[in-house]
């Protein structure tokens, strides 16, 4: 292929991405040395926690022609998902209130993007194989989440945002309310220029609102305090003095984004698939709290949410329940579930039940 074939493909590829809901589409090289450097040196102070996934691939996640050989370039996409205009204010002075974080009101993303995602990788294959008779020089594999991908690193690279000080990808005209996804291709096309300089400026409003003290320093997170790991990732017991700081939060963390001066500029989605399903951005705790097995499972079909599990859900609900103002319904429905069959879930109950006595 030569360069002008090379880049009308690339503008064709974008207004695809267009064209199927993507809201930004970039093209990058594989050179992420100095995302390299950091997320080893992230994994070498322990920050990562129990995600072990995160060190699992050596450089596998840093280096794309290794995880998929003769990669040379990744097309990264934008998909917004923000379905209702922020109001985190208001859930936060409604202790009794559940907290959900935005991304999993709805349903879950990832089919919804690899099918997208799929449908473009066709797309340019067949203009691929207009434009070189050996079809199999074209070689291309999508990504939503579903392997060791440093997806912002690529993203911030190829012209899609900046990381901020609170690690995520950050857009000026969208916030960060949006999720990512990435096709690999041996395609030399032509490479974006990132022209979203760093825009956090003097702004510490993520640091400074985080309900755990997360941050060990502007663009580094110690996992092991972020309310999303505590309440999505971490299997077991969640340590007694980050509990307080959980407040009413069930599922993951919007405060840093909620804080932020940026996601002003964030726009509702019209996707119908990430619209708050089963009253989640309005219930009450002790609604969720008394949910069956059968209704956890069938509730959360299709759903970010059955990450945590049923156990996890109680565990967590426990924890925001302990920290709602003191109220008979609230000892109540944590006194149905002391017994319940898993020591997890009945120490998590237990301390509950603690701090409502102690006050």
């Amino acid at each position: 292929m030569n360069t002008d074939s090379l880049q009308n493909l690339a503008e064709q590829i974008k207004a695809w991405g267009k064209d199927a809901g993507f809201q930004a589409i970039g093209i990058t090289d594989v050179e992420l040395g100095d995302h390299e450097r950091y997320l080893q040196q992230w994994l070498d102070e322990g920050l990562h926690g129990d995600l072990d996934y995160m060190a699992a691939h050596g450089t596998k996640r840093s280096r794309p022609d290794e995880l998929v050989p003769g990669t040379l370039r990744v097309i990264s996409v934008r998909l917004d998902y923000l379905s209702t205009p922020a109001r985190e204010t208001d859930l936060t002075t409604n202790a009794e209130h559940a907290r959900v974080s935005r991304y999993a009101l709805g349903r879950d993303y990832h089919k919804l993007i690899r099918k997208r995602l799929a449908k473009l990788a066709e797309k340019i294959e067949q203009a691929a194989q207009q434009l070189t008779p050996k079809t199999e020089d074209y070689q291309y594999r999508a990504f939503v989440d579903s392997a060791p991908v440093l997806e912002r690193a690529l993203a911030e690279k190829a012209g899609l945002g900046w990381i901020g000080k609170n690690t995520m990808l950050m857009s000026r005209e969208a916030g960060s309310y949006f999720f990512l996804g990435e096709i690999y291709t041996n395609l030399p096309l032509p490479i974006d220029r990132n022209e979203q300089q760093n825009h956090c400026g003097k702004c510490n409003a993520c640091i400074d609102a985080c309900p755990t003290d997360a941050f060990v320093s502007p663009y580094v997170l110690d996992a092991k305090k972020c309310v999303s790991y505590l309440t999505i990732e971490l299997k077991g017991s969640i340590p007694e003095a980050l509990r307080p700081g959980i407040g009413n939060r069930i599922f993951g963390c919007d405060e840093c984004q909620a804080v932020c001066p940026w996601n002003r500029f964030a726009k509702p989605t019209n996707e119908d698939d990430f619209r708050p399903r089963h009253g989640l951005d309005s219930a009450q705790l002790i609604e969720l709290f008394n949910w069956s097995e059968e209704e956890f499972l069938a509730r959360t079909a299709g759903s970010a949410i059955r990450r945590s599990g049923y156990e996890g859900w109680l565990r967590n609900i426990a924890v925001a329940l302990g920290n709602a103002p003191s109220s008979i319904p609230v000892i109540e429905a944590l006194k149905c579930r002391l017994e319940y069959p898993s020591e997890v879930v009945s120490e998590h109950v237990e301390w509950a039940l603690v701090q409502h006595s102690a006050r």
